[in-house]
């Protein structure tokens, strides 16, 4: 997946849905498990650096897209 296709995806974040997020090919603490959920997720606008982030409102997470295997946007 490219950044802008990753960005075109998360772009339904708005602070109301959480997202998931799992990671192909990126060492784990258990094996075959590289997952991350933002709680409450939101897609940071796109800046200089061009990287996709997202955030909680607590911590920005910068996601790799050409690792990204799969996400799960949920509405609470």
């Amino acid at each position: 997946m490219t950044p802008t296709q990753l960005r075109t995806a998360l772009r339904e974040l708005n602070g109301e849905r959480d997202l998931a997020i799992c990671f192909a090919d990126v060492p784990a603490p258990v094996p075959g498990v590289a997952n991350l959920e933002v709680k409450k997720a939101m897609l940071i606008p796109d800046e200089a650096d061009h990287l996709v982030k997202v955030t909680d409102g607590k911590a920005v997470y910068i996601l790799d897209a050409e690792r990204v295997a799969w996400l799960r946007i949920a509405i609470k």
